[in-house]
């Protein structure tokens, strides 16, 4: 005897293929998700670098110590007829002294800022902004050197044991060399920060996707592979995309579950 079961197989095959048809018929036919959609949900979640206040502040701080240094070390240590209102400001302590205790100071400050604007910009880095972070990346960390330069000039005069007045005004001059070489480089950061938040721009691998068109004879984007690219920047850019796919696809899940819920 026969056994039944694959003639209800046979029945029941072309209802199940039509049944599956018909499911994958309303997905195909449901409410598609437009790439705009997606970028304005992106748009709506751009974080902005939070270092532009600490860095304007840091900045108008170092303007204001260098000219008290002048005026401590023009008044107080050369004494040009201001020695009555020095002894009475700093008491014992001789000038040069507070003049480099506010240096070490102002360090402080400055270190304290490039380690909370490099993990801002690791955080931006990871949410697809690779550009930006090649852009910053030398010129976040450049106020630091400048100022840990100075330093070391600093401790390089307080070892050679010049004369007073010879010492100050080396040490004056090391403070103003200083000064025009690092505020520049924060103000310039500072623009350049103020710019990226303003923009509110898409992650890289978003832009390239609408400014490249995939045809035979267009160059690869900068998300791909190049002869002139280092390993490193290869890495790099395959990190930039990981993270941006990783984005658009959380996106991607919470519009279709809104859209679930709505239907």
């Amino acid at each position: 005897m026969e056994s039944p079961e694959p003639s209800l197989f046979a029945q029941a095959g072309p209802s199940a293929d039509m049944t599956r048809s018909t499911e994958e018929d309303s997905l195909v036919d449901g409410p598609l998700i437009s790439a705009d959609v997606l970028q304005s949900a992106m748009r709506r979640e751009f974080q902005s670098v939070p270092t532009t206040c600490p860095a304007g502040a840091l900045s108008l701080m170092h303007i204001l110590y260098v000219a008290l240094s002048m005026c401590v070390g023009i008044m107080c240590v050369l004494k040009f007829g201001q020695e009555e209102v020095c002894l009475r400001i700093l008491g014992s302590v001789q000038g040069d002294s507070v003049i480099v205790f506010g240096k070490v100071f102002l360090w402080v400050l400055m270190l304290l800022l490039t380690v909370w604007v490099h993990h801002h910009h690791s955080r931006v880095r990871s949410r697809g902004y690779l550009r930006f972070y090649r852009q910053t990346q030398r010129l976040k960390q450049l106020p630091l050197i400048i100022h840990s330069t100075g330093n070391a000039l600093l401790l390089l005069l307080q070892a050679l044991r010049l004369p007073q007045n010879i010492h100050t005004c080396v040490l004056l001059s090391i403070l103003g060399a200083e000064f025009l070489v690092a505020v520049p480089c924060l103000l310039y950061y500072t623009v350049k920060v103020m710019k990226f938040n303003k923009e509110q721009a898409a992650p890289d691998v978003s832009q390239e996707e609408h400014s490249h068109t995939y045809t035979v004879t267009s160059l690869p984007t900068e998300t791909g592979f190049r002869g002139s690219s280092t390993l490193e920047e290869v890495v790099e850019k395959q990190a930039d995309l990981i993270e941006y796919l990783k984005l658009h696809n959380t996106l991607l899940s919470k519009r279709l579950l809104n859209l679930t819920a709505q239907h």
